[in-house]
């Protein structure tokens, strides 16, 4: 599910092709910069979507974001059913600006337009048929569903799910905090994958090249004004 197209938009009136970013705004930042970015985007992964179900507290949705961007998840969704949030003073320590967050009103369109793209939904949940989380196969496209932190997945999320999994524990506890739950998961997720696969990462080269623009972007505070400025003066091709 990688989210975007060969064109950025720069503003309601404009938009240019990612090839044009990396040549305007690329020469603008640091030798040290673009090189970090090269390494973070050719990590990158969006074959595995991490989703948060009805979280009660935000704290606990910048907790699992920074673990996944920190692994080089870039695919994010929330599913926002709850009416009221604990508010938290927690950030996400700039994740929010490197991951794709997708927000929905719903489960059901939330999974439906995952299984539409060819994922698997993968429900952190204890039931008869979960399997523990080492034996499951997350190389393909999948998603990992975390539910709240009072009643876990709802139970249209459990009826959708093509797999429940769960974290084997050898204490007294029955569960980790959501957000312990989410890094131990994905960091195994990651592991599985390199050791399968060879590396975590799924963008083709053209996918990295057009998020590298993305990230020079988010990067260059002047870009959107730097890219503006030269469509006026009829600079851009």
């Amino acid at each position: 599910m990688f989210p975007y197209g060969t064109d950025i938009e720069v503003n309601t009136h404009l938009k240019v092709n990612y090839q044009v970013v990396l040549e305007k705004i690329g020469p603008l930042l640091t030798a040290d910069r673009v090189q970090k970015i090269e390494r973070v985007v050719a990590q990158r992964n969006f074959d595995t979507a991490v989703v948060l179900e009805s979280i009660y507290d935000r704290g606990n949705i910048s907790a699992v974001m920074r673990s996944a961007e920190g692994l080089g998840f870039g695919n994010f969704h929330v599913i926002e059913t709850q009416e009221k949030f604990k508010e938290s003073a927690r950030v996400t320590q700039g994740a929010d600006k490197w991951v794709e967050t997708k927000k929905w009103k719903s489960t059901a369109e939330c999974v439906k337009n995952l299984k539409s793209q060819g994922y698997k939904i993968y429900v952190t949940h204890l039931d008869a048929r979960s399997k523990p989380l080492h034996e499951v196969d997350f190389t393909g496209k999948c998603a990992l569903v975390l539910g709240n932190e009072k009643d876990g997945v709802s139970p249209e999320m459990v009826a959708a799910a093509d797999q429940t999994i769960i974290i084997p524990m050898s204490g007294f506890v029955q569960s980790f905090n959501i957000s312990v739950a989410g890094a131990l998961a994905l960091y195994h997720i990651s592991q599985d994958r390199l050791k399968h696969l060879g590396s975590n990462a799924s963008l083709n080269e053209t996918e990295q090249a057009i998020l590298r623009a993305h990230y020079y972007m988010r990067t260059q505070d002047s870009s959107y004004k730097v890219l503006e400025e030269l469509f006026d003066r009829g600079a851009l091709s």
